[in-house]
């Protein structure tokens, strides 16, 4: 049994990772910033805690992780407003890191995006552009951390049923239910050879658990 915190935790990655781990004995608590989604969140079988990480410092951030095995970086500002996706998309992201360090949280999985880097290649006028600037920030700061981190670099997201197959040697345009994303993180939450890495998917052929183990 584990104990973790996914942030962002009324997401549709999160509300289908939520059960998935509850399933197997962990105790899940997921932060929403909006006390109106607290049922539904506690319909998965988490414990909805109600915080806006957008705003928290990194005590507050640490306060939130005390007791903690594990937490799962699953939220975003959802795009549009540049300043807002700079806040929490890298901000609130990297001071997570850092409050997840102070709080004696070592294990921490980031939901990334396919082509996530310094490297991203979006054009400053594209509305991608801050959005994969921002990523890109956070998931740097992540693996320059001392946490037991895993980054995971999905390709575009559907709202198809889980397959439970992925691909990630070549996974192409990485193309993949959030259902799917959901159980990876699941997979790699209970992989410790998943630590240190990034692994980038999409939907394919290989079972989960033997894609990641592989990657």
């Amino acid at each position: 049994m584990s104990r973790v915190l996914i942030i962002g935790g009324h997401g549709k990655i999160a509300l289908r990772l939520a059960p998935l781990l509850v399933e197997r004995g962990d105790v899940v608590t997921s932060v929403i910033r909006n006390p109106d989604h607290q049922d539904e969140v506690a319909a998965t079988g988490a414990v909805p805690l109600v915080a806006d990480v957008e705003h928290l410092d990194t005590d507050g951030l640490a306060a939130l992780l005390d007791g903690q095995d594990a937490v799962v970086w699953s939220a975003g500002a959802g795009g549009g407003d540049p300043e807002r996706t700079y806040a929490v998309d890298r901000d609130a992201a990297i001071r997570s890191m850092d409050a997840a360090k102070a709080a004696g949280v070592s294990r921490y999985v980031m939901v990334s995006y396919l082509g996530a880097g310094p490297d991203h290649g979006v054009p400053e006028d594209s509305s991608f552009f801050a959005y994969a600037e921002a990523k890109s920030a956070a998931d740097e700061h992540l693996r320059a951390s001392e946490l037991e981190h895993t980054i995971l670099q999905p390709g575009p997201l559907t709202l198809d049923e889980p397959t439970g197959l992925i691909e990630v040697a070549d996974p192409g345009d990485g193309r993949v239910s959030r259902a799917d994303v959901a159980a990876v993180a699941a997979a790699v939450l209970a992989d410790s050879g998943t630590v240190g890495r990034t692994i980038a998917f999409g939907n394919g052929r290989t079972p989960i658990t033997e894609a990641i183990a592989g990657a």
